[in-house]
């Protein structure tokens, strides 16, 4: 029986009087590709920035990998963890090799690693490229390889496939999809249109207006409305599905 990799018990982010994100209790098993769907505004990135630490939460707890977070562990756990949070910032004066290689001093991990993400990301080729030449879905690519030094346990991507035309989409759809398998981790990626997350997760989380209205596998989400289609509108009061 898989662990959980992450958990949240009563997460919530107040803005004034507003709550962004509202007493949320995540349970993302490891070894899965964990989805979390939403309309746009529903809180998914203040939650993902909550479960980085780059958020404080206003109350609830944050299991990561086993231990409750707390501001002193935090970047210890942390180290193995990796993440992709809106987009990608690059130097774009460098080629795509350079960029890496300042991540991985920074992370403080082996210079060796740096040819094996490149291969993951199907970027190795390009590698020697100026990053202001590169199109929009190999920068994403470029993002998730810096994301991914380290060999980290945990992903975390926002909204990776934002932007990117059907090709690039593809293309990131089944990296993700692979990378339980191809990297031994646990990856949680976060978009607003159902037909994501239908293709590459194996569980769903789906928020709306901050709260969490449904956890669970796809089957039992399609169980609450006759379909995928109808189960998201439902629980979203229309919220965009195609």
């Amino acid at each position: 029986m898989n662990t959980n990799i992450i958990e949240t018990h009563g997460l919530t982010k107040g803005a004034g009087s507003q709550l962004r994100v509202n007493h949320i209790d995540l349970c993302v098993p490891e070894g899965c590709v964990y989805g979390f769907l939403g309309p746009n505004g529903a809180g998914k990135t203040t939650t993902l920035k909550l479960l980085l630490g780059l958020l404080k939460p206003t109350e609830g707890t944050i299991t990561l990998l086993g231990k409750k977070m707390t501001s002193q562990n935090r970047l210890a756990l942390l180290k193995h963890t990796g993440s992709l949070i809106e987009s990608p910032s690059f130097y774009g004066h460098l080629t795509g090799l350079e960029n890496l290689q300042i991540i991985a001093k920074l992370k403080k991990v082996p210079a060796d690693e740096i040819t094996a993400v490149l291969n993951t990301v199907r970027l190795y080729e390009q590698k020697d490229k100026k990053v202001k030449q590169y199109s929009l879905g190999m920068k994403q690519r470029l993002g998730i390889a810096m994301a991914l030094l380290g060999n980290p346990r945990l992903l975390i991507l926002d909204e990776p496939t934002n932007g990117l035309d059907p090709a690039g989409i593809q293309e990131i759809r089944e990296f993700i999809k692979n990378l339980p398998i191809l990297r031994q981790m646990t990856v949680i990626v976060s978009s607003h249109l159902l037909s994501e997350m239908e293709q590459m997760a194996d569980r769903v989380g789906i928020i709306n207006h901050g709260s969490l209205v449904f956890q669970g596998t796809m089957a039992a989400l399609e169980a609450q409305g006759g379909s995928l289609e109808d189960a998201f509108l439902k629980l979203t009061e229309g919220g965009e599905s195609l």
